[in-house]
């Protein structure tokens, strides 16, 4: 899965505050599959992330309006691309866990892959006209 990820790193995002770029994480990625690998197992293990991997750059981000007035900027926290690729590790192994353990109902619709505000509502508009909802065998969950 690391190798993957780092196959796949988006060379027009920025570096994080560790300088190291996502193209040079990209190129080097036979190289720091093995060794990310054994950190990120570690950092699962221990339940703790590594130190350096915490710093993020804070930078304001224009929204809307005068540009002068910080009012209208938004914080963007830039971190390391190396932290990023963890997360995504950890979010896959929780929705793995979820998803085998079936922790979510099958009505729920929110943040879950393939489906939407829009599904729910369709599901909902199925439920109120008495048709089946498509991919959901149990319609007792609603």
């Amino acid at each position: 899965m690391v190798s993957n990820l780092l196959h796949h790193l988006d060379t027009h995002k920025s570096m994080g505050p560790d300088g190291i770029h996502p193209r040079v994480l990209r190129e080097l990625a036979e190289v720091l599959t093995k060794p990310l690998s054994i950190i990120y197992q570690q950092s699962w293990l221990t339940r703790e992330v590594p130190v350096d991997w915490r710093l993020a750059n804070v930078m304001p981000i224009h929204k809307k309006g005068w540009k002068e007035d910080l009012g209208n900027c938004r914080p963007v926290s830039l971190t390391l691309v190396l932290r990023k690729i963890m997360e995504q590790i950890t979010l896959s192994a929780i929705t793995q866990h979820i998803q085998d353990n079936q922790v979510i109902r099958l009505s729920q619709h929110g943040f879950m892959k393939g489906r939407s505000c829009l599904t729910n509502l369709t599901c909902f508009y199925d439920k109120v006209t008495c048709t089946a909802c498509p991919g959901v065998e149990d319609q007792q969950h609603y």
